[in-house]
Order: C-alpha cells, then sequence, then structure tokens
C-alpha cells in the first residue's frame, strides 16, 4: 500500500519517465514481506536499455527492473535506497521522509 505522495507528484513522475529520464519517486509504503521497511523509490525510465545501464552503474541488478508496460522502473528500499538518494542527491526526498 502507498501513501505520502501527491497527485501531482505522481503525474511529474509519470512524465518524467514517459519521456525516457530517470525519475525518482519516493513514497511511504507497507508490505507485510518488509517487516520494518517503511518507504520506497522507484526510480523509473520508459528506455529500458538506459534504466538497465542506470541500474548496473549503481551496482544493481537489472533482473530486478519491474517492466511495467507504462512506466517501467526499480524499486528501492533499506540501506540501498540511501545509498543511491544520496548518490543522486536526491536531498528533498532524503529530508522528507528521514531518510
Amino acid at each position: 500500500m502507498a501513501f505520502g505522495i501527491k497527485r501531482e507528484e505522481l503525474q511529474a513522475w509519470k512524465a518524467a519517465v514517459s519521456r525516457g529520464e530517470i525519475s525518482f519517486l519516493t513514497h511511504y509504503w507497507q508490505d507485510a514481506r518488509f517487516a520494518g521497511i517503511r518507504t520506497v523509490t522507484k526510480v523509473g525510465c520508459a528506455d529500458l536499455p538506459k534504466l538497465t545501464n542506470w541500474c548496473l552503474s549503481q551496482g544493481l541488478n537489472p533482473q530486478y527492473i519491474h517492466h511495467s508496460p507504462s512506466y517501467p522502473h526499480y524499486d528501492l528500499f533499506g540501506p540501498i535506497q540511501k545509498r543511491i538518494l544520496i548518490s543522486e542527491q536526491q536531498w528533498e526526498q532524503i529530508a522528507r521522509f528521514k531518510l
């Protein structure tokens, strides 16, 4: 279950993803399979080779890309989420979600 984002933020993320940009969207999240995890960052890009290369540059396995037809993305959570948000200078998301 996702919460803690505004419709405008989601729309902006979708537009950036559709344009083939690497785009970040962090939101609160609950999933019983991931106890203790309270946020997730979706790193999206409709340009799959670009998203794959981004994953490899971050040391992530592109096998875990969610191949959503409209909004392909990679989910980040836990320590990897914070490390990558720092490396990508996503300061607003880090502060807002207290990561």
